[in-house]
């Protein structure tokens, strides 16, 4: 009988077909295990199925090799439950990303059993309770990365078993104790990163540099006290090395080739002192070197900037330092950005600063640069900021001091410069010039009226003379400044109406409206004119005495009110005492907001820098002891979108907390200007950031922490448009009853309050969520959560308004706000599908605000299309520091 060889090699290959057969239904049996353990609210898992035709190596976040799942990518899939072992059955399982999910439970150490498993990311969740010791257990493990969760307790020395260990990310939690002296023995690290833990106390642990594989240290915030052991002279491989916002004294030791491949050095806000060592920078030098807002005193020698080439930030801000400032830096072939105000640096900018090609941006404020101004500074295309106030700066301003087609600020206010100012034409994107307190002569130059965004001008303190330029009023000034000069002539009437007296004061021979001197003819009187003039100067003197006693009396009930005893506490280095920071409030220069539970005061320190002082008289129930607790606590906040509270200031019945000051004012009044017309891509990063700040507070924070007052006007911004929540947790400091009662007429007219605000008996989550969606409805549409119109169409608040138009055709499109480039629509709809769903009238249908941070950097990464490199840049970073 004939045999058929394709009957046989049928046969033969049954069996194997089986096998494969087998083993792809017990993979996907086993991915189906897993899926039963989670809880997958949205339903992205759904192909996840035995009934689907859709092989399981093709399911969502399933990867496989020769048929065989070797990666699992669940991140940001909104899912929970728990995470089961039996995803371990994959016996070719090397990777599992579980990162961004709602995983509440303690550290799964039963995966363990994954025996293959190299990468296991389980970041930015719920996870809680201690490390455990037998997480010694990971032996295959490369990647670890449990950051932002909720871990408590020590690390423990199991850590050190790890050898196959090539990153190690614990950022972001409330781990405790001392970093331990073990981390040595994971010599394969590349990435050790045990950042933003404050309740860590530990010293540097010294067997740290026995990793001379190690590319990034990050261990700012993270409670370590003490100097900087001599440890890192052997790390040569270290391109990144975080120390900041820590306690660390002493010097910094010798680095050696810790510097070669040196991309960032950070030890800001420590209290370190002596010089930076020489020859910090040879052979090869660094990209990014930070060593701002330090105690740190000593001499930086121009050896530091020696070979470093490669060199894009440096900055050394908020210190002691002396001596020359080094004087190559400012000729490198890559310098993007100098940073070095608040120390006393002396030394010249030199004319080679021309070299400087790629230069963006320099603060020096506040040191003792002896030097004129260099001609080379106009010729840098790049340089969009330069800030020398309060040096000693002298000579004249070169022609083309704004040259720069970027350029944005210039401040060399409060140094000796002398002449004229040149006429400025070429930078058109100037919008703050800052010349007060020089020796200016001549005229205000009529070219600024051709700087289509200038918005502040201070040319105070100078010997300007003649009149002021008629056309300066078709500029929209926020600040106008020319107090104390010799200036004459009439004011044009734009520049009076709105602004503060003092800053037209000291030029008695300028006249306008309102002014001492009202611009009329002198008409020679007769008798009965003199007299009746006498009559009159009669009656407004003993009127003007009546009201000086009225001031009298009231500025001395104001004069008590900021005297008595006082105690100032400081959560960073202000350099202020008690009385310096009264007299400042009591200052008339001082500038008064009126809050809801008393005034705001903008004042500026010695250092030059701005704060804002807000003074509450009102505790509620509080004892002091317990409310001394209240603002430690929330001082505690760290976080890009959270305003800082420097300090606070008490007395027996009053408290000044004293926040940090930024100049772009509100949200809030930034929409509400007539010419609003932020691009896109900033309103989506105000949009990302005031979310990502939010998050933080309901579900980063130690505690759930409510804002409890979120609109736009309490969204300050930075000069690079971050924003930051400001007023945050009042009603802890207040109290509830009076907290409350402060909002009352507000809430019944103002469309941040949610529908059920008039009868919850407690502020929640949804409520904040619900505000948050006012906020995205003003940034979409460009209009003011209630914008005043004759149309009584028009007249609702932005909720109304915009629900109204969506019910109809195409009525979504009519929302968006028409200046924004077509281009932009179809992200815009997305951000108004979020607001839409933040505002639902139902509170339990409107999402949590980290649902909204990924919702909004989905839309944001859909369009900028980054890509994420573990080894490249700090795993599971934080929001605080995106």
């Amino acid at each position: 009988m004939a045999v058929s060889w394709s009957n046989v090699i049928t046969l033969l290959c049954f069996p194997f077909s089986l096998f494969i057969l087998s083993s792809a239904s017990s993979e996907a049996e086993i991915l189906l295990s897993f899926k039963d353990s989670l809880e997958d609210v949205l339903n992205v898992l759904s192909e996840w199925s035995n009934t689907t035709t859709i092989p399981h190596c093709n399911w969502t976040g399933i990867t496989c090799a020769a048929e065989n799942v070797y990666s699992v990518d669940l991140q940001s899939l909104n899912l929970s439950g728990e995470i089961s072992s039996s995803i371990c059955q994959l016996s070719k399982l090397t990777s599992l990303n579980l990162a961004d999910n709602l995983f509440n439970q303690a550290i799964p150490l039963h995966l363990t059993e994954c025996e293959s498993l190299e990468y296991l990311n389980i970041s930015n969740n719920l996870i809680w309770g201690n490390i455990p010791d037998d997480i010694s257990g990971f032996k295959s493990l490369k990647v670890l990365d449990i950051s932002r969760n909720h871990v408590e307790g020590k690390i423990p020395d199991g850590i050190g078993s790890l050898k196959n260990l090539q990153v190690l990310n614990l950022a972001n939690n409330f781990l405790s104790g001392s970093v331990p002296e073990v981390l040595g023995g994971c010599s394969e690290l590349l990435v050790l990163d045990i950042s933003q833990n404050p309740f860590l106390l530990s010293e540097i642990p010294g067997d740290i540099g026995k990793l001379d594989k190690l590319e990034q240290l990050l261990l700012q915030s993270s409670g370590l006290y003490e100097e900087i052991p001599d440890v890192f002279e052997g790390l040569g491989s270290l391109s990144i090395l975080d120390l900041s916002q820590n306690n660390l004294t002493g010097r910094l030791p010798p680095f050696g080739k810790f510097m070669q491949n040196l991309v960032s050095f950070d030890v800001s806000q420590n209290r370190l002192s002596g010089p930076i060592p020489d020859g910090m920078c040879e052979p090869k030098g660094l990209t990014n070197m930070v060593l701002h807002t330090n105690s740190f005193n000593g001499t930086i020698s121009n050896d530091i900037i020696k070979e470093c080439d490669n060199l894009e930030r440096f900055q050394v801000q908020n210190n002691m330092f002396t001596g020359e400032f080094p004087s190559r830096l400012w000729s490198l072939p890559k310098i993007m950005l100098i940073r070095a105000e608040n120390n006393n640096f002396s030394g010249e900018i030199p004319d080679a600063i021309s070299k400087a090609v790629q230069l963006e941006q320099v603060q020096i404020d506040n040191n003792s640069f002896v030097s004129k101004v260099p001609q080379g500074f106009g010729s840098i295309r790049s340089l969009y900021r330069f800030s020398a106030s309060q040096n000693r700066i002298y000579g004249e301003l070169p022609p083309n001091f704004c040259d720069s087609p970027v350029m944005s600020i210039i401040n060399f206010s409060h140094n000796h410069l002398s002449g004229s100012i040149p006429e400025i034409r070429n930078c058109k994107k100037l919008v703050s010039l800052a010349l007060a307190d020089n020796n200016f002569v001549g005229e205000i130059p009529s070219s600024l009226a051709d700087l289509p965004v200038l918005t502040y001008l201070d040319l105070s303190e100078n010997n300007l003379t003649g009149s002021i330029p008629e056309n300066l009023q078709n500029l929209k000034l926020a600040l106008f400044n020319v107090s104390f000069n010799r200036l004459s002539g009439r004011v044009p009437v734009s520049l009076i109406s709105g602004l503060p007296a003092s800053f037209l004061q000291g030029n008695p021979d300028l006249c306008g409206p309102g002014l001492p001197n009202a611009c009329s003819r002198k008409h020679k009187m007769s008798s009965l004119s003199k007299f009746v003039v006498a009559i009159i100067i009669i009656v407004v003197v003993v009127v003007a005495a009546a009201a000086f006693r009225a001031h009298f009396i009231g500025q001395s009930n104001h004069q008590k009110s900021l005297t008595g005893t006082w105690k100032l506490f400081f959560f960073y280095p202000l350099r202020i005492a008690e009385h310096e920071l009264l007299m400042a409030m009591d200052e008339k220069a001082a500038k008064r907001i009126n809050g809801a539970f008393g005034e705001v005061y903008i004042i500026r320190l010695p250092s030059g820098e701005s704060v804002a002082i807000k003074k509450m008289e009102n505790f509620g129930s509080l004892s002091l002891k317990s409310l001394k607790e209240e603002v430690k606590n929330l001082a505690k906040i760290r976080h890009r979108n959270i305003v800082r509270i420097l300090g606070f200031c008490h007395s027996n019945d009053s408290i000044l907390l004293i926040y940090e000051h930024l100049d772009r004012g509100s949200l809030g009044d930034l929409i509400g200007k007539s010419d609003f017309d932020l691009p896109w891509r900033v309103r989506m990063k105000i949009a990302i950031g005031v979310a990502q700040g939010l998050a933080y507070l309901h579900e980063d924070y130690l505690q759930v922490l409510l804002h409890r007052k979120i609109k736009s006007t309490n969204i300050l911004l930075d000069a690079d448009y971050e924003p930051k929540l400001t007023d945050f947790a009042l009603d802890r400091i207040v109290g509830e009853n009076a907290f409350r009662l402060s909002l009352v007429s507000e809430s019944e007219t103002s469309p941040y309050f949610p529908p059920e605000y008039g009868y919850a008996k407690k502020a929640t989550l949804e409520m904040e969520t619900y505000s948050y969606g006012v906020i995205l409805l003003e940034l979409v549409t460009g209009r003011q959560a209630v914008q005043p119109s004759s149309s009584v169409e028009d007249s609702h608040n932005v909720v109304k308004w915009v629900r109204r138009k969506i019910n109809i055709k195409d009525g979504a499109q009519q929302v968006l706000d028409r200046k924004i480039p077509h281009e932009y629509h179809q992200e815009m709809l997305s951000v108004l599908d979020i607001a839409v769903k933040c505002t639902n009238v139902m509170p339990e249908k409107r999402p949590s605000m980290s649902e909204i941070v990924r919702a909004l950097n989905s839309i944001n990464s859909s369009r900028t299309n980054v890509s994420f490199k573990a080894v490249s840049m700090p795993l599971g970073e934080s929001s605080a520091s995106l």
